[in-house]
């Protein structure tokens, strides 16, 4: 048990490290950062969508026989009502906000995500250790193309380069939790992962859907507009194939 432990650690720490990957951001002048935002945040919203939809929902329904899609939609509320009152905490005396509530969102989302992570790291190392080094490589290209996505969003939203790296990372480390969590309250943890991971895909679709797709129609050049269509479709097809490799 204690030595699947250190194993599931070890590798949440690489996992939680791949959150930093924003900081190769630094080599980039305003100008060229702007246009890899651009992109990059169109990206995020494909990788969202596919996350939900390809890989959260798909595991929802593996580990439960009931239904994940009322759960998905209890989570499209949550965020509803959690981005209203962020919205109006943050901006409602008509001044324009310089962070936008849609990263609280993305943050509020990730963390779910990452909890489940590292829940799922430590079971699979419960259950052999070949399953869960297997399980960790998934996590981990799983959660690379995400955490760019992710730093994207932030800086989109507001946040200056710095704060979005410790931000992300922050949050990155609620794998840590997810795998004391399994470690200590194995049973409960895996009879409730099923609406965690619900919960989590429906913040992802109502983060793609209301906030980084209307960003994304703000582009009104032609070319840079195709150049967004085709980094959505890359963040679909990069997790899809992420999915079917690992």
């Amino acid at each position: 048990m204690l030595e699947a432990l250190l194993y599931s650690l070890i590798f949440v720490l690489i996992v939680s490290l791949i959150s930093l990957i924003g900081v190769f951001t630094i080599f980039f002048r305003s100008k060229t950062l702007h246009k890899v935002l651009s992109m990059s945040v169109a990206f995020a919203a494909g990788s969202m969508f596919a996350a939900a939809f390809l890989d959260l929902m798909p595991e929802a329904v593996a580990n439960s026989k009931a239904s994940p899609f009322p759960y998905v939609i209890v989570g499209i509320i949550v965020f509803l009502v959690m981005e209203k009152f962020l919205h109006w905490y943050h901006c409602h005396k008509g001044e324009p906000c310089k962070i936008h509530p849609y990263t609280t969102l993305n943050l509020v989302g990730d963390g779910v995500h990452n909890f489940v992570d590292g829940v799922i790291i430590m079971a699979a190392f419960m259950a052999s250790t070949s399953l869960g080094i297997i399980t960790s490589l998934s996590v981990i290209f799983h959660e690379i193309p995400q955490e760019i996505g992710d730093f994207s969003v932030l800086l989109k939203g507001g946040y200056t380069k710095k704060k979005a790296l410790v931000w992300n990372f922050l949050i990155a480390l609620t794998a840590f939790i997810g795998v004391f969590a399994a470690y200590f309250f194995l049973n409960f943890v895996q009879a409730n992962t099923f609406y965690l991971i619900a919960f989590a895909a429906g913040g992802f679709i109502y983060i793609a859907g209301t906030d980084i797709l209307p960003e994304m129609h703000k582009e009104t050049d032609m070319k840079k507009s195709i150049y967004q269509i085709l980094f959505f479709i890359l963040g679909i097809v990069v997790i899809w194939l992420s999915g079917k490799v690992f």
